[in-house]
């Protein structure tokens, strides 16, 4: 179907690992902040932040439900940074995917916290009745130090209060945390405040990535140069104290991105225990624990 869908993209092209059955829809491109230092997604010149003409997504959605009608089940709305639209325009767009794609079930995009903070609850509502169901919140650290470190350009409760509208708005939530990235410093801070963040928020999902630079360390070390990487077992040991402090009711919990070393799935409060002694068994016993080897990781 690749072969046939009728859009002008704009590479490269990122989604979340669960939206490969997704048709890639997008109405902005690139990230309106882009100032994450350890973020390499929108750094290319063709990437620079822009809202895509709305003539065009309609008459994309439109032209896609002509060349596959009834096929389409997903659809999640690119580029990193959807939710930047104001509550109009994505409403025209939701709108439009209700008429021409019926068979759709689920529609989701990448939402940075800052762009939750121009929408009322009501507005988010009335986006999540017109189809838009789950927004990938990239949290990276509930301490607002690594934040600071890494410009972020979000603080713990500017995150929280994100993900509590989202939440009262009926939005499903997938959280993302970076393993590592407030280095050994701040490592034991970084998963604590992490941990709280998700306490105090529930969100239905979670998940863990290990930072990496396939660049290059040179833009990220430029702000924060005390910055020393997190080995292997410094790494497992910062997951373990994530969820030691972790008091979720009903979380599906992750750590199977291709960046991870140690995978990781379960519901979270109810398989804590199993979790915490996989973790355990991976810091004592690296060498019988089922790890993936380094030429299969990557982003």
């Amino acid at each position: 179907m690749q072969d046939t869908i009728p859009i002008r993209y704009i590479n490269p092209v990122f989604r979340p690992p669960s939206e490969a059955q997704s048709l890639i829809l997008p109405v902005t491109n690139g990230c309106s902040w882009n100032q994450c230092t350890y973020c390499e997604m929108y750094t290319a010149p063709q990437k620079k932040f822009g809202v895509r003409d709305e003539q065009e997504t309609l008459e994309s959605i439109a032209q896609c439900a002509a060349l596959h009608p009834g096929q389409i089940q997903r659809v999640f709305l690119g580029d990193g940074d959807a939710m930047a639209l104001s509550t109009r325009r994505l409403m025209t767009i939701l709108s439009a995917i209700q008429t021409h794609l019926p068979s759709v079930r689920r529609i989701s995009s990448y939402c940075l916290p800052r762009n939750v903070r121009s929408k009322s609850v009501e507005d988010l509502r009335a986006l999540r009745q017109a189809g838009l169901s789950l927004a990938y919140v990239g949290a990276e650290s509930g301490d607002d130090s690594v934040l600071q470190a890494v410009r972020k350009g979000e603080t713990f409760e500017s995150t929280r209060e994100a993900l509590d509208k989202l939440g009262e708005a009926g939005i499903t939530r997938s959280v993302m945390l970076l393993n590592g990235l407030g280095g050994r410093t701040l490592s034991l801070q970084h998963a604590q405040n992490s941990a709280r963040l998700a306490n105090l928020t529930q969100p239905e999902f979670l998940a863990t990535l290990v930072v990496s630079f396939p660049q290059g360390e040179e833009r990220f070390r430029a702000g924060f140069d005390q910055w020393e990487p997190l080995n292997q077992a410094a790494l497992f040991a910062e997951v373990e104290h994530l969820l030691q402090g972790l008091e979720l009711k009903r979380t599906v919990f992750r750590s199977d991105h291709a960046s991870n070393w140690l995978v990781l799935k379960g519901t979270l409060g109810a398989e804590k225990d199993r979790l915490l002694k996989e973790v355990r068994h991976a810091i004592e016993s690296p060498h019988s624990a089922r790890l993936r080897p380094d030429w299969a990781r990557g982003l």
